[in-house]
């Protein structure tokens, strides 16, 4: 990125490719909408070029990649008022045992508050460090921790509630 920055925009190929599908993941496990996430991450990837002058080097790229992503977020939602619409059946009874699960815990995950599902999935499912995400959130470590605990101990009783 420091390349890009000083102006080597074709370095700009090489930080997609590494970043692109982790950027995906997350985008599209906050919205659950593949085509928009696809939108969104392309934005991100124009941000990064047009706010290059803003990136320090100082810290991890992927934590100034997020804060970026999640503005793209903001806006979109701040443009969309966006309703996840859950089955009314909780899951297929057809599908093998572990695929109920997935999906179970999937819908779960959904009716989080964003707030909630932003922070399991940069903990869980993008592995970031908690230092990490207290910097793309703007909040302590200790703050980081005790919301994951929290967001934790929701999913579980959301989990738990759809299982019945």
């Amino acid at each position: 990125m420091l390349k890009v920055k000083a102006g080597s925009l074709d370095h700009m190929g090489l930080l997609f490719e590494r970043h692109y599908q982790s950027l995906f993941s997350f985008i599209y496990r906050m919205t659950t909408d593949r085509e928009n996430s696809e939108d969104m991450v392309q934005n991100v990837f124009l941000r990064m070029i047009k706010y290059r002058h803003t990136y320090k080097g100082e810290g991890e790229f992927k934590t100034w990649m997020y804060h970026l992503a999640r503005n793209v977020m903001n806006d979109y939602f701040k443009a969309k008022t966006r309703k996840i619409e859950v089955p009314a059946e909780p899951y297929d009874t057809t599908s093998d045992e572990k695929e109920d699960q997935v999906r179970l815990l999937e819908i779960a995950l959904n009716k989080l508050s964003e707030e909630q599902r932003e922070i399991l999935i940069l903990s869980r499912y993008q592995e970031l460090a908690y230092s990490e995400i207290a910097r793309i959130l703007e909040i302590s470590e200790a703050n980081v921790r005790v919301r994951i605990h929290r967001a934790i101990a929701q999913l579980k009783t959301i989990y738990l509630k759809l299982s019945e």
